[in-house]
């Protein structure tokens, strides 16, 4: 096993997927620094997501936060009809929890001291030893080893790969929490303790619980977590809807309190005509929904030499197999058990790119597998309408559907 004592890695990119990777690079031994170019922690941002068996690996072992402090369960996979009625139901365990909770548990194991806010990433080089990482700040880092996991609009893929273009899907995902006190009873009966989707013609909206704002995990005070696809044409329509209330066109999703009122009113009117009355209150009842821009994404390659490219950066998935934060965790995890089983050589840092090399074929493989599922679950939702529910093809997972 190697020993990495000394050596320095950088991540750029604070999130799920960028802390995961600091973490497990320290238990290698490397002087790890993450830079995060957002101003201020990323706290309570992202809404809910389904925790696959990757995203909760390192809570089973290594961090001070056990996966069901954190999180909801649910015991179910239920589709709802027009009237409330259940279509279909299944058992299927999953927890929930919301991208907060899981980020201030990850930055609560790794610390404050060595992770960075305001650090916006500009530029990079890199030659046989080691890559410098310029900033706008200013700042110029060098490392042995450095990691980008920053998200659907990376630089690293910008710089990396200028031809590539994330893809609009031709839809939108409105996503939004109401706190479950709020809805009443009859609702909450219906979603609290699934995976709850309504199908309507050309859309389909998700619904879990997923832990308060503070991580409040009891009855009532736990959140109500929806998306909901919707297709808006690309153009004008779409950049039209995605101008915020300051008059800037969003590229990637806008946030709670940004979307223009307009478009929240004729939303709430559509899910009351379109989805289950459940699924559609928590929906209407929601203050402040969101939008998100679903788009596709692929890279060719996710190692250059000492440069590693991981989640959303690499591979921008849609939602429907809620898997993008597992993708991350995976890319993450097998980083470093190829970093562990590196063959000893005469220098600490020697076989990082044939390291890098090595874990790079099976996660681009991963990668594409999982978009070109994704792409095909939003197909048959939002163009052929033939989602149908309980087909055993549409359940949520990584690896495949389940899984």
């Amino acid at each position: 096993m190697r020993d990495y004592a000394g050596a320095r890695a950088v991540v750029v990119g604070g999130s799920i997927g960028g802390l995961t990777s600091a973490l497990l690079l320290r238990r290698l031994g490397f002087d790890v620094d993450v830079f995060e170019r957002t101003p201020a922690p990323l706290d309570n941002r992202g809404g809910g997501i389904v925790l696959q068996p990757m995203t909760m690996r390192w809570f089973d072992a290594h961090s001070a936060r056990r996966i069901e402090e954190l999180s909801t369960h649910s015991v179910r996979l239920r589709y709802l009809g027009p009237d409330n009625d259940v279509v279909f139901e299944q058992p299927f365990e999953s927890r929930c929890a919301s991208w907060g909770t899981v980020y201030r548990a990850l930055l609560a194991d790794f610390g404050d001291a060595r992770y960075h806010l305001g650090e916006f990433c500009a530029g990079f080089d890199q030659d046989a030893d080691g890559v410098e990482v310029r900033f706008v700040t200013g700042r110029v880092e060098r490392a042995e080893l450095v990691v980008f996991a920053d998200g659907v609009s990376s630089t690293a893929r910008r710089r990396l790969f200028p031809g590539l273009r994330r893809q609009y899907a031709g839809y939108v995902g409105w996503r939004g929490t109401l706190r479950e006190d709020r809805a009443s009873g009859a609702s909450r009966a219906l979603l609290a303790d699934s995976l709850t989707y309504s199908v309507a013609p050309n859309t389909h909206a998700v619904m879990y619980t997923i832990p308060g704002m503070n991580g409040e995990l009891a009855v009532g005070e736990r959140l109500l977590n929806f998306v909901w696809y919707r297709n808006v044409e690309d153009g004008p329509e779409l950049q039209e809807m995605t101008t915020d209330l300051r008059g800037i066109e969003a590229e990637v999703s806008l946030h709670p309190g940004g979307v223009q009122q307009r478009y929240v009113e004729e939303m709430r009117q559509a899910a009351a005509d379109q989805l289950a009355p459940a699924v559609a209150e928590v929906v209407t009842r929601t203050e402040q929904p969101y939008l998100q821009i679903v788009t596709d994404a692929r890279v060719p390659r996710m190692a250059v030499g000492r440069i590693a490219v991981i989640g959303d950066a690499a591979f921008t998935v849609r939602p429907h197999p809620a898997a993008g934060s597992a993708k991350a965790a995976a890319d993450a995890w097998t980083l470093y058990e190829h970093l562990l089983a590196a063959e000893n050589g005469t220098e600490a840092t020697a076989g990082i790119a044939a390291a890098l090399k090595a874990w790079e074929p099976a996660q681009v493989e991963l990668g594409n597998r999982l978009v070109d599922r994704a792409v095909a679950m939003g197909e048959r939702s939002q163009v052929t309408s033939t989602w149908v529910p309980g087909d055993p093809d549409l359940l949520p997972g990584l690896y495949g559907p389940g899984r």
